[in-house]
């Protein structure tokens, strides 16, 4: 979600005289262009009451004008530290600070993360000059990028406090930012406060409050807040309708999702080429071909030409459907039509040929991918890995993954480096596998949960299970944590080996976690105790888990037929 601020035009007179008099300063603010933020700012409506200024110079030395250049030169290259250092300066002799060339300096200072000295700016600004909503925007609008909402409205408070009424800006940071950390509730709140204090949301307001919503999954509350808008005189555009027919279709509701296009259309918008890739997208996910062309129609009637997205979707959408041979000739008709396809066209067509084991006609297509002048990307490249792992070719995967580094300019992610491991392991070469996980590690690329869980189900194939479980445990102190397929890996591992008490210790551990265990962590128990040599106590655990909901009756019937117990005992197990 995007966090709304304003710049500032850049003046280039840093500080004006100031009247050592007490005086009662009376603000005017013309309302605020959002699109337009460039233009002439005024300050805000407040009556400030200020401190009284020491009695500072009506004219500039030499000396001063020389500081004064310094600090403009300072803040233009970026120095902020240096700029901050002619900025206090320049006040120690008692001249006033400039609103506007200390607003920017304090974005400046938050944007590289020096959020103190961005505070001590608006701190010399407060006692020694005349702060507007600007500046304090500026200073909310830096702790919500940090992270740092409750400085943000203790700020907010502060800014109140000294008579500064927050604008629609200054509400838009806050919506923008609890919007974007999934605190919809909260920002709603704040909504209600910009109502209360009479202030008038804007389009940029209700867009964010929109798209945010969605993202909670409430289309309902979208439309309702969209009615709400339409309500107050306000227009939306295209970007929110966008939004709405974009989550529509996230959510598997199509149909809605064409009649509020067709809605849109007919009260005057014009839907652009964005509009019909995300309607095409959808109706295409849910296989509606048909439907799928008469949109695309609609789009070439009405004037709107097909860019590179779209023929990517139709491209995907063939191949997801096994129609590859009609996705090639789309791409062709693609560049025959002046567009260059990206990877993100290419990819659905080489990972198409690599489903079909076709691996040679993926490299060949890859090869003509880079002769179009399209630099393949990792996935492109981990797409062939992957298949070639897969047919047995492990030493051709292997000659690719060596030259995607220098020679390819590709360098090899974690994904490549878990398809290379595991494809060595199981062809033998497990020396060189774990070697290829030290490169990994020395190279600072860092083992994600694939990784650990590739290790550790070699390591139990292998029947080294302990070793899988020191790596479990060093997994959760890491920041990578096990999942339920760490913990099932180890727990199958342990039950092959009859280890039935190690696998209840493991389970307990799992648990303690707040890992919860899934059927098939129950089944893999139950099983083990079965092999182990205890049948009826098996089945003991599996009535009380199919009587939990733990397991479902098919498992538990399919574990009758593996161990079946005498009718006796049944009954009287059963009975109990």
């Amino acid at each position: 979600m995007t966090t709304f601020s304003t710049e500032f035009l850049p003046r280039t007179l840093p500080f004006t005289p100031s009247n050592p008099k007490t005086t009662l300063v009376s603000c005017r603010v013309s309302l605020v262009n959002e699109d337009s933020i460039s233009k002439r700012r005024n300050l805000a409506d407040a009556s400030v009451s200020s401190e009284t200024k020491p009695k500072l110079p009506q004219s500039l030395d030499f000396k001063d004008a020389h500081l004064m250049k310094a600090l403009n030169r300072s803040f233009k290259a970026g120095k902020y530290n240096e700029a901050l250092y002619f900025l206090q300066r320049m006040v120690n002799k008692r001249y006033k600070p400039d609103v506007i060339l200390c607003t920017r300096l304090i974005k400046g200072l938050f944007n590289s993360r020096r959020i103190e000295k961005a505070v001590g700016v608006m701190e010399m600004l407060e006692k020694y000059g005349d702060p507007d909503v600007f500046a304090y925007n500026a200073v909310i609008s830096g702790f919500c990028k940090s992270d740092q909402i409750d400085n943000a409205y203790e700020v907010l408070d502060r800014m109140k406090k000294r008579g500064f009424a927050p604008d629609v800006v200054t509400y838009n940071i806050l919506i923008g930012s609890l919007c974007s950390k999934g605190k919809l509730e909260l920002a709603l709140k704040v909504m209600d406060q910009l109502l209360k204090d009479k202030c008038k949301p804007t389009v940029i307001t209700y867009t964010i409050l929109i798209e945010a919503t969605i993202l909670d999954g409430g289309i309902d509350e979208a439309l309702k807040l969209l009615d709400e808008m339409l309500s107050t005189g306000l227009q939306p555009d295209m970007f929110i309708y966008n939004a709405i027919v974009k989550g529509m279709c996230r959510e598997g509701l199509v149909n809605r999702a064409s009649e509020l296009f067709s809605s849109i259309s007919s009260k005057g918008y014009a839907p652009d080429v964005i509009s019909y890739n995300i309607l095409l997208r959808g109706l295409l996910n849910q296989g509606e071909w048909d439907a799928g062309q008469k949109l695309m129609s609609d789009m070439l009637s009405k004037g709107c030409e097909p860019n590179a997205v779209t023929y990517s979707i139709l491209i995907s959408s063939l191949c997801r459907d096994g129609k590859v041979e009609e996705a090639v000739g789309l791409l062709k008709a693609m560049k025959e039509k002046g567009l260059t396809p990206d990877a993100y066209s290419y990819d659905p067509v080489i990972a198409a040929f690599c489903k079909e084991s076709k691996v040679d006609l993926a490299i060949e297509f890859l090869d003509s991918m880079i002769s179009d002048g399209c630099l393949p990307d990792i996935v492109n490249y981990n797409t062939i890995l992957s298949s070639l792992c897969k047919n047995g070719k492990a030493d051709e995967a292997l000659n690719i993954f060596h030259k995607l580094g220098e020679e390819v300019g590709c360098p090899p992610n974690t994904s490549s480096y878990n398809t290379m491991f595991s494809a060595l392991w199981y062809t033998g070469h497990k020396i060189r596998a774990l070697r290829l996980i030290l490169e990994m590690l020395n190279k600072g690329i860092d083992p994600d949960e694939i990784t650990y869980n590739s290790l550790i189900s070699c390591l139990c194939r292998d029947a080294l299970v302990d070793h899988a479980i020191g790596l479990l445990v060093d997994m959760e102190s890491s920041e990578c944590q096990p999942s339920v397929i760490s913990y099932n890996t180890v727990l199958l591992g342990l039950c092959k080996m009859h280890r039935i008490t190690d696998a209840i210790e493991v389970l307990a551990a799992m648990v303690d976690k707040g890992c919860r265990p899934n059927e098939t962590t129950y089944t893999l128990l139950i099983e083990g105790i079965g092999y182990a040599g205890w049948p009826n106590d098996a089945m003991d655990v599996a009535i009380s888990l199919v009587n939990m909901d733990a397991i479902p009756q098919h498992t538990f019937k399919r574990l009758c037929r593996i161990f079946p117990m005498l009718d006796g005992y049944k009954e009287l197990t059963l009975s109990n």
